[in-house]
């Protein structure tokens, strides 16, 4: 049996909930085409604009603090006091540690011996408690279920919940409101909890805007699953988006992109830096890897972008040392 889809009522109630901890997020344009020479000349191309959804502003710098809120603020108190666990490569474990420190909840954090320094510190700044464990999300998610069942405390997965994927639709929502005109998102995948919940407040809505998601090339187990028909288990990931190397996804965000993404797009980690350094250079924008996969894909199209398109920038934690080297 298929796993049920998150409604657009579901999303529509994630929206009040959240709101006042997760921040509206600005919809920024900047040009496709600008392309000045060193004279200060123009291309003399067409100028076409893309717009930027920028979860790089939320407070813990991801989106990921729709979902984990979301979820958090529907816990008993009696699972509140007891304390929650997750397994994260960084941005949901922020999220569910500011999510927690916000609603007075003790919160474990499982992360990859290979976290990002910058992401561990976010960590415990929100109080979190950080345990290591491996390098893969399987390692993660079978310490994360020994921390729960030995201390009593509730997991928050990382996507594979119908709460975090409602929290996490509340960006497509916003989108909408900020254009309605748009045609087309691009959003990063990883596990595809943010994809699941865009698509579903679009597709929801009525809207005519395709959702194309975006993976690495290293990391690419949703085009996997969609070749295959079914969730499919890759071997292993390897990427510099360190956000978007879940190896497998599950039932409940395969079932949401079987149902309600137009495309799947993937990109190499040379075309991920440009991205990084283009939004730097043209938006002025700082963004991880991870999320800049999203425009990535969109340079990596060129010409063939259509107007109204929109980038979700999903992250923006990034040490200042792998973050100088993807600019220069």
């Amino acid at each position: 049996m298929s796993a049920a889809l998150v409604g657009l009522a579901d999303i529509g109630i994630a929206v009040e909930r959240i709101r006042g901890v997760a921040l509206r997020t600005p919809l920024l344009e900047v040009s496709l085409d600008r392309d000045v020479d060193r004279g200060g000349g123009s291309s003399g191309l067409p100028d076409r604009a893309l717009r930027l959804k920028c979860e790089n502003f939320q407070p813990m710098g991801a989106f990921k603090i729709r979902g984990a809120y979301n979820m958090l603020a529907q816990l008993s108190p009696e699972a509140r006091a007891a304390g929650v666990v997750t397994y994260s490569s960084g941005n949901h474990g922020q999220a569910v540690a500011l999510a927690a420190e916000r609603l007075g909840i003790p919160a474990v954090i499982v992360m990859p011996e290979t976290a990002p320094r910058v992401k561990i510190d976010g960590v415990r700044r929100y109080g979190g408690e950080v345990i290591f464990a491996g390098t893969t999300s399987v390692d993660r998610r079978v310490r994360a279920e020994a921390e729960a069942a030995a201390r009593g405390l509730t997991i928050v997965p990382p996507f594979d919940h119908p709460w975090i994927v409602a929290g996490a639709g509340t960006c497509g929502l916003e989108i909408l409101d900020q254009y309605p005109d748009v045609t087309a998102v691009y959003v990063p995948v990883g596990g595809g909890g943010l994809i699941s919940g865009i698509a579903a407040a679009i597709k929801g809505s009525g809207h005519a805007a395709r959702v194309i998601g975006v993976e690495p090339t290293g990391a690419a187990k949703m085009s996997a699953s969609r070749a295959a028909g079914r969730p499919v288990r890759l071997e292993r990931t390897s990427s510099i988006a360190d956000g978007l190397l879940p190896l497998q996804p599950s039932d409940l965000t395969f079932a949401h992109v079987q149902a309600l993404v137009d495309d799947l797009v993937t990109v190499d980690d040379a075309a991920i830096a440009g991205a990084v350094r283009w939004l730097f250079r043209e938006a002025r924008i700082v963004a991880e890897p991870s999320g800049a996969a999203s425009v990535a894909a969109v340079l990596q199209a060129g010409a063939s972008i259509a107007p109204g398109t929109v980038a979700v920038i999903s992250g923006g934690n990034v040490s200042a040392a792998d973050y100088t080297r993807y600019i220069m």
